[in-house]
């Protein structure tokens, strides 16, 4: 890892909306059973963990792939978010399932990402969803550009010199991950614990 930043910044400052207690509508590409993605992440929570607290790695269970918001909860009508759903289910019965390759790790300020290959095909299921909510709400909401998938497999947890987090990646050579995706996740969110949590409200499988 070689950052083209001298510092690195706490990922968890509250953004504008978010506070302990709120929950958020969101769809992600998530990682239950893909043994092959929970050892690349193991292997970087290894080489990670002499850092202490200046990190947070990111288990198993909450590995993830953001790929578009609706909304808070209590802010969006959840009539309004089955009917997302049901739009999701027509338009992604057109995507394919497709294999993802997940690393190598890639700069950021406030996080360690894994490079996600071949995004084309995330790419289309963003799109999908992104034209399900538009046939619901009058907006959709977050820019259809500037998009690029990845993965994280830990935040950084403090303010602070680059130099640590890249000294404890330099010379990882490993060898990433492939995973199958056949769904797409409409999850209720939180980040109550300093973590990306959630609760399931629809999986939708891919065509």
């Amino acid at each position: 890892m070689s950052p083209s930043f001298d510092s690195m910044r706490n990922h968890w400052w509250w953004r504008p909306g978010w506070s302990v207690g709120r929950r958020f509508y969101t769809w992600h590409l998530t990682f239950e059973g893909q043994d092959d993605v929970h050892q690349l992440a193991a292997q970087y929570r290894s080489a990670l963990e002499p850092l202490g607290n200046i990190v947070t790695p990111i288990p198993d269970r909450w590995l993830h792939l953001t790929m578009q918001g609706i909304g808070f909860v209590g802010e969006v009508n959840e009539q309004d978010v089955q009917a997302i759903v049901d739009a999701a289910k027509v338009r992604l019965a057109a995507v394919p399932a497709f294999n993802l390759q997940i690393g190598p790790h890639v700069p950021d300020p406030e996080a360690v990402l894994l490079h996600v290959h071949p995004d084309g095909p995330v790419h289309a299921v963003r799109d999908a969803i992104r034209s399900a909510i538009g046939d619901v709400l009058e907006e959709v909401p977050e820019n259809a550009d500037g998009f690029t998938p990845h993965v994280s497999v830990a935040y950084s947890a403090s303010d602070g010199p680059a130099d640590l987090i890249r000294q404890a990646l330099d010379g990882l050579d490993l060898t990433p991950a492939h995973a199958r995706i056949t769904s797409a996740e409409l999850i209720v969110l939180h980040r109550d614990n300093q973590m990306y949590e959630w609760e399931p409200f629809a999986p939708v499988p891919l065509g």
